[in-house]
């Protein structure tokens, strides 16, 4: 695992260190020194602590004119134990929020796993967001942590969709591509 980068080829587009609005506005990583961990495994230190012990992240781009904002995730997604989604929720969405951010990509391929809790986080986010036309997709999740979602009926929140060439479009053409699709499903 700690040879798992975030994906850095919009680095040069956003980078949410130097992004006022951010949550991680002036974290400095180190390029050397692994100290997070995900179970046993040591992750790369470029991925972000949101105060989860097994779910990582990374804000990918933020627009705030079109309030969108993509996140990367690796670890274990662990609502039972851990309380993930309360963790994101208060500790990342709920400032995106304040700041005008309503559709969210969540690149998923590298959560492992899902362990559900409850459901009222993720009611909470919906509430948040609905009302300004605002969704949340999950994109490229593993099939085993899609059956725990749709189990769960996370789904319902969440919208689950593969996109193995998301790295191949600018962020916002994979958005608009994105924003397209989930129109369609709502009609």
């Amino acid at each position: 695992m700690h040879e798992i980068e975030p994906y850095y080829n919009w680095l040069h587009l956003y980078n949410s260190e130097e992004d006022e609005q951010s949550p991680f506005y002036g974290v400095v990583h180190s390029e050397f020194e692994y100290s997070n961990t995900v179970y046993n495994y040591y992750i790369h230190p470029q991925w972000d602590e949101f105060g989860s012990r097994t779910l990582y992240l990374k804000a990918l781009y933020v627009d705030y004119e079109l309030n969108f904002a993509i996140i990367e995730l690796i670890g274990e997604w662990n609502d039972a134990v851990e309380n993930d989604i309360m963790q994101l929720k208060r500790s990342v969405i709920d400032l995106m929020v304040g700041k005008g951010i309503y559709k969210y990509i969540l690149i998923c391929e590298n959560v492992l796993n899902f362990h559900s809790s409850d459901r009222d986080y993720y009611e909470e986010w919906w509430e948040d967001i609905k009302d300004e036309g605002g969704w949340v997709v999950a994109i490229n999740m593993p099939e085993q942590t899609q059956f725990d979602f749709h189990k769960s009926k996370i789904d319902r929140y969440i919208h689950l969709m593969d996109n193995p060439n998301w790295r191949t479009y600018k962020p916002q053409d994979f958005f608009q591509m994105i924003d397209n699709q989930v129109m369609r499903l709502l009609d």
